[in-house]
């Protein structure tokens, strides 16, 4: 399910698919088995009513969960710049040639956060995932000596900036895999089949009405679609561009 949801555009043509089926199952087999008496129609309304803000109030809640850890992921990308970049300006505190080559392995590390947000496939994630450890390694193999060099305030405040940037690395990760519950998902289908299929029961035949009733489906689909989007962080076309660490990079490079 969750590898589903990583692919919007794919989520948005089965559930079209499934809604529009959903609400032929409701108009062609429900009204053919149990047909709508006229004095039953205001219980109907009511159903139906209740059906579709149930799934309404749903779509506006995921959707709320969604742009919440969109911005989270945001934000943390901003707090990386602003680790690392603190930390290469303390490192023109610490003697060479330490300095040098902790700048260096900073420059050398944002590089591979930038690759890191902005590549898709899977093989060069891993590659880039391999490296950023073996970067972080080395940055932290530096601050130890810099606090065995220098057992003072300045050699603490390295060792406190480099814990900062290893931090910031952790915290952006577990923000990508902070996901929208896969029940929620669930729940949302289920209710969207639901009504689906009770809007096309309670639909009066007429080709005025069958061409309304593909708005709700069509509707729902990409309600979910955009969901699905914005809580993917690599899938869709809405990603988190790495804005702040790029900023970070062509000040770094000068």
């Amino acid at each position: 399910m969750q590898a589903f949801v990583d692919y919007p555009s794919v989520l948005f043509v089965v559930l079209l698919v499934a809604f529009a089926g959903a609400i032929a199952f409701g108009a062609i087999v429900l009204r053919r088995v149990f047909a709508l008496q006229s004095e039953e129609r205001d219980d109907f309304n009511l159903v139906q009513t209740s059906t579709l803000t149930l799934l309404a109030l749903l779509i506006g809640f995921n959707l709320s969960m969604a742009v919440n850890r969109y911005d989270q992921r945001k934000n943390l990308e901003e707090n990386e710049a602003n680790a690392i970049g603190t930390e290469y300006v303390r490192a023109d505190v610490v003697a060479a040639p330490i300095s040098t080559q902790m700048k260096t392995e900073l420059v050398h590390y944002t590089q591979l956060r930038v690759a890191h947000y902005l590549t898709r496939d899977a093989q060069a994630l891993d590659r880039i995932g391999q490296d950023t450890g073996k970067s972080q390694a080395e940055l932290w193999r530096l601050a130890v000596q810099v606090a065995k060099d220098q057992p003072t305030p300045i050699g603490a405040a390295v060792m406190t900036g480099m814990n900062d940037v290893l931090n910031s690395q952790d915290y952006s990760e577990a923000a990508l895999v902070n996901r929208i519950p896969l029940g929620a998902w669930a729940l949302m289908i289920v209710i969207g089949l639901l009504a689906c299929v009770v809007h096309g029961y309670g639909a009066k035949s007429n080709v005025r009405r069958a061409v309304f009733m593909i708005v709700l489906p069509v509707s729902v689909a990409l309600s979910l679609a955009l969901i699905a989007d914005i809580d993917s962080p690599r899938g869709g076309v809405i990603h988190i561009q790495p804005q702040n660490l790029a900023r970070l990079l062509r000040s770094l490079d000068k």
